[in-house]
């Protein structure tokens, strides 16, 4: 989708829900924390953005959704986390319920679940299990076999909106001996079962997401049609490692805009808090705290831009972007929330004021976006067994891999550039041995040169600069292959289970961010406004990211952090999504915390 659509549409969702500091808004701080504190399940919220139609931009256009591309759904999402994490995860768990059925699904059973959905039903994806956690080959409920259909058997927890919703799902086991080809999708409509067949488990309290419904549901022998399966029998391994795919990449708005908030709370009260005769902002310290979680946040956006127009532009490698950014961004952000918390001081454990006690809800949901669908570990081993393949590709690209890989990467990371058709059903779960992001980083560099070349300032002094940081750090990629190789060939068969590997795949994913960074600002330049792009800023983002291999070692001066500053600024004043996207947020109507 062309910018300007998407900025008019982020635009009149901000304009609808007004600013959140205002109480008398229609989603403001004030009574999004009245339902954290009190446990309650958001309905007003949830309805209120159904009326809206954001969901519709997550279900396709062909059965009367508007969704065309993925990008569009995941800044909306954006909007409405960065008010309230458990909104927007309560509208993901019913745009990933529907998700099989989008994939797999027959025509007719997409438009009845559009259509439910369009007139407010919701639903949940019943994947994990109590005893089995991210092992789902170890799933137990059962789908056996009947005339005219299944009978369901067992339990499906910590599942949310299990107890809300109208209907869920189910990952089951249909066939005795399970395995790769052992289980199936069904989906089991609650209303159209019979009274108490369904049990619904008690809800679980949380330490963040606290009014999220996080339950599940206990059967026995509940029968649902032939009709009910989505897609062949047998395939719901692969059919759930798809949804996994899309939902490890929309998850990562919840961390994005947890610190989106955070940092712009914390900014207006350093912004006036005057304290040893100067603003906080202004002393040094703590200007570089909050430029650093500024850049944290920019890295985060990057991985983001390219990992969310992957599922639409390189599918077949979804299995290595999504768990790039499912592993790294809400890895990276919290501890940049840690790093506000020191900035804001004892405030951010403030609970009733709400500028303050919003700051303190942030920082417990964002961890959410750690374990849900997929946690840090199944993300890492994801990309640890597909490593030594990914590297090797790096170091030597494959006859024509690499052109291709420029050619994509332009749209991949150039914001302003339209997306085909989302066509879920083309993803992959192995890459065989391709990233774009790191095959076309050579060319991305050479273009950051070029551009440093043609701009004689400080502008150009920077770009070199972090032109050189970048090749730095990207030649890293050489040694990991090595390292990946006489681990190899030393562990034989427990190489796959290897710590070490574990930490070769973190690395690499360092070195994603580190080509997401420089693709977006080659790439997405033209489609950015004043104060952005900023060399300065890119310059500070690979130091962040340069400083998990060297963490005592800077790059930048006190007069770049100075610069970033002033885009943070500007940024900010500005009522800005601190974002390459830079969205324009909704008027301030709302007091400010002040010095307060």
């Amino acid at each position: 989708m062309p910018k300007p659509e998407l900025d008019k549409l982020a635009a009149e969702l901000e304009a609808h829900l007004g600013d959140p500091h205002d109480p008398a808004s229609r989603m403001p701080f004030e009574r999004i924390l009245d339902h954290d504190e009190r446990e309650e399940y958001p309905y007003p919220f949830v309805n209120l953005l159904q009326r809206w139609g954001v969901h519709e931009y997550n279900i396709p256009a062909a059965q009367g959704g508007r969704a065309g591309d993925v990008e569009t759904g995941f800044n909306l999402l954006r909007l409405v986390a960065r008010r309230d994490p458990t909104t927007a995860t309560a509208l993901i768990i019913t745009s990933l319920a529907f998700l099989p059925a989008w994939i797999a699904g027959t025509a007719e059973q997409k438009q009845y679940l559009v259509d439910a959905m369009k007139q407010g039903s919701r639903y949940a994806w019943g994947l994990s299990e109590r005893n089995h956690g991210s092992d789902v080959l170890g799933n137990e409920l059962r789908a056996d076999k009947v005339d005219g259909g299944y009978l369901l058997t067992g339990e499906k927890w910590l599942i949310g909106n299990a107890r809300v919703a109208d209907g869920l799902t189910v990952f089951a086991r249909t066939k005795e001996s399970g395995g790769p080809a052992g289980y199936s999708i069904l989906l089991l409509e609650k209303r159209r079962t019979p009274a108490g067949s369904v049990e619904e488990l008690p809800n679980e309290r949380l330490h963040g997401l606290r009014a999220i419904d996080m339950s599940g549901i206990r059967v026995d022998g509940v029968f649902v049609p032939d009709s009910a399966r989505i897609g062949a029998e047998g395939a719901g391994l692969e059919i759930a490692l798809q949804t996994s795919q899309v939902a490890r990449t929309l998850i990562g708005s919840i961390a994005l805009s947890a610190v989106d908030t955070a940092l712009r709370g914390t900014l207006d009260f350093t912004e006036h808090r005057v304290i040893f005769g100067r603003t906080v902002s202004d002393i040094p310290y703590s200007r570089r705290q909050l430029t650093e979680c500024f850049a944290d946040l920019m890295v985060a956006d990057a991985v983001s831009l390219g990992a969310v127009r992957s599922l639409q532009l390189v599918p077949e490698q979804a299995s290595v972007w999504s768990s790039v950014a499912k592993y790294l961004v809400p890895t990276m952000l919290e501890r940049t929330m840690s790093q506000l918390n020191v900035v804001l001081g004892a405030r951010f454990y403030l609970r009733d004021d709400p500028h303050h006690g919003i700051h303190q809800k942030m920082l417990r949901d964002l961890l959410v976006a750690n374990f849900a669908d997929g946690n840090t570990v199944v993300n890492l081993k994801n990309l640890a067994l597909q490593s030594d393949g990914l590297l090797a590709a790096a170091v030597e690209p494959p006859t024509g891999a690499a052109d291709a890989a420029e050619e994509r990467v332009a749209d991949l990371y150039g914001m302003g550039r339209p997306l085909p058709l989302y066509r879920p059903w083309d993803q992959e779960l192995f890459s065989r041995g391709r990233d774009d992001a790191l095959l076309a980083a050579p060319a991305s560099l050479a273009a950051l040169r070029r551009l440093a070349a043609g701009v004689r300032s400080e502008e150009g002094d920077r770009l070199r600069r972090a032109a050189d940081t970048a090749a730095e750090l990207l030649g890293r990629a050489s040694a990991l292959h090595a390292r990946s190789r006489t681990l190899k060939t030393g562990l034989g068969r427990e190489y796959g289970q290897s710590a070490e590997l574990f930490d070769l795949a973190k690395e690499y994913c360092l070195l994603h961010a580190v080509a997401a960074c420089v693709h977006t600002h080659v790439h997405s330049a033209a489609a950015m406004e004043d104060p952005l792009p900023s060399g300065a800023l890119l310059l500070l983002q690979l130091e962040r990211l340069r400083r998990q291999w060297y963490p005592h070692e800077a790059v930048t001066t006190a007069a770049d952090v100075d610069e970033v500053m002033v885009v943070l600024r500007r940024l900010h004043r500005g009522d800005r999504l601190f974002s390459h996207w830079q969205f324009r947020l909704a008027a301030r109507t709302g007091p400010r915390p002040g010095a307060r």
